[in-house]
């Protein structure tokens, strides 16, 4: 069953046709992967779920959640869903998380704007959402800045952030781009457990097709705007059905990002 589903899907942005028809379905506790190259399309889906739109777009099709279009909704309305009912996590947390703010701050700022806790309440939620993605000492850890904290601790802090109101449905863009290949596997490995334990709905933009065979559930590919492949991750990478996805698996070095499995995703994080 659809957690959200994108049907249709046309974007412009000026004379620029950015998107023609995208079709996707988020399921909760599965990870859809939209893979392409830069410029294909795909982070802009991200951000038309996200309402992030830039000036002077202009969309076609639905976007349809909890029996809504997002698309016709106010600007308010569709306030009060982002960051708690959707969330999205940027690709790099360097410039998500402010720098002159305590992770505390930030974390207990959202809390107790979107959940109306009080302070005490949300500096313990705050502690309870890092220790959920893993940050060491965590009472400590409120306490630090962002700077204070390596690029794979940093993207498991806006992680728990986007984490904070509990969302139906994270839009994940290229989270673990800026990572090497070891902390990419423990954030991966993240993703995909708290999509299992949480019944997330995961959006995974990435252009690194080694990203997606390690988690993805189900791979849509998209190239100039459109999604030319959407299937289930076994078949895709096997078996591919279009032109377009077999050239870019041929292009593939050995082993990729160095990431092929969710096998490979823990032995990465284990060792």
């Amino acid at each position: 069953m659809s957690a959200l589903r994108i049907s249709g899907l046309t974007l412009r942005i000026g004379d620029a046709e950015i998107l023609r028809g995208v079709d996707l379905d988020l399921e909760a506790g599965r990870i859809q992967g939209l893979a392409g190259e830069s410029g294909s399309g795909k982070t802009m889906t991200g951000l038309a779920v996200m309402g992030l739109l830039p000036a002077r777009s202009r969309v076609g099709g639905t976007i349809t959640y909890g029996g809504r279009d997002l698309l016709g909704l106010t600007p308010r309305q569709l306030g009060g869903l982002r960051g708690t009912e959707i969330a999205m996590v940027f690709q790099d947390p360097s410039t998500s998380l402010h720098p002159m703010l305590s992770i505390g701050a930030q974390l207990t700022d959202h809390l107790r704007h979107h959940l109306r806790l009080d302070r005490a309440a949300a500096r313990a939620r705050a502690g309870e959402l890092l220790e959920r993605v893993r940050i060491p000492d965590p009472a400590d850890a409120l306490r630090r800045f962002a700077h204070q904290f390596s690029g794979g601790q940093r993207q498991r802090i806006a992680i728990a952030i986007a984490l904070a109101c509990s969302p139906s449905v994270l839009i994940a863009d290229e989270p673990t781009t800026a990572l090497d290949v070891t902390v990419q596997a423990g954030v991966l490995h993240l993703l995909r457990d708290l999509a299992r334990e949480m019944g997330l709905a995961v959006l995974l933009v990435t252009h690194d097709l080694g990203v997606m065979s390690a988690v993805a559930d189900r791979v849509a590919v998209m190239r100039d705007g459109e999604v030319v492949e959407n299937g289930e991750r076994h078949q895709v990478f096997t078996a591919p059905a279009h032109p377009y996805t077999a050239s870019l698996l041929a292009s593939l070095p050995g082993a990729a990002s160095g990431v092929r499995s969710l096998d490979d995703v823990r032995a990465l994080e284990e060792s």
